[in-house]
């Protein structure tokens, strides 16, 4: 795979994982329930979950991709149809108050491991992403489409275990500012529709076909 189709992906993933989503609520909301250190370990957890699913798209749909140019196109364009609801999405909810859990009884880290996990491997739109998403970015004359659909999940993950960190970050140092109108997450989500959705029309009509 060369630098520019993974650099390409690498901007695409930021774009999406920067946008408040179930993911980032889910950080957010153990930020702000339970402080910084919860925070942290659920998005531990939750990579963890999100790469188990990503190699498991990777080595059941890879091979399929690999033969076949009408299930790569078909893919290709579902996956830019579902940025776009994604993005759409985004535009219609983000006036919705946001339900964040309340502080009940200590967490442990290791507990909020493994429900991060949970979260991260039970949460079924994390898989149709991947498998809508990741075979648009490979190079098929290359060959190993399963590694490279590998090495994508990989990326994705390490790119989530950042922005997710840096929202767990920025949540547990403003609880008040947040708790007191989670509203305001709107705003983002407003910005990260448009950009999402720009997202899906540019994959729409480019792409490597070969």
């Amino acid at each position: 795979m060369s630098g520019e189709r993974l650099l390409a992906f690498a901007l695409a993933a930021t774009v999406i994982l920067v946008i408040p989503g179930p993911s980032v609520l889910f950080v957010v909301g153990r930020a702000l329930a339970h402080g910084r250190p919860v925070a942290l370990a659920s998005v531990v957890g939750n990579e963890i979950g999100e790469f188990v699913v990503a190699a498991a798209v990777a080595l059941g749909v890879g091979a399929i991709v690999e033969r076949s140019l009408l299930v790569f196109t078909v893919m290709k364009l579902t996956g830019a149809c579902y940025l776009i609801y994604l993005g759409v999405r985004a535009l219609l909810e983000r006036r919705r108050p946001v339900v964040f859990e309340s502080a009940g009884r200590p967490y442990g880290t290791w507990r909020a491991v493994r429900q991060g996990f949970v979260v991260g491997v039970a949460n079924p739109k994390t898989a149709v992403f991947f498998i809508a998403v990741l075979p648009q970015f490979v190079d098929r004359a290359s060959g190993h489409v399963s590694l490279q659909m590998l090495l994508l999940g990989l990326t994705f993950t390490l790119i989530a275990l950042v922005t997710d960190s840096a929202w767990g970050l920025a949540a547990s140092g403003a609880r008040a500012w947040l708790g007191h109108s989670p509203r305001r997450l709107g705003l983002i989500s407003g910005v990260g529709g448009v950009a999402m959705i720009g997202l899906g029309v540019g994959v729409a009509v480019t792409g490597n076909k070969d």
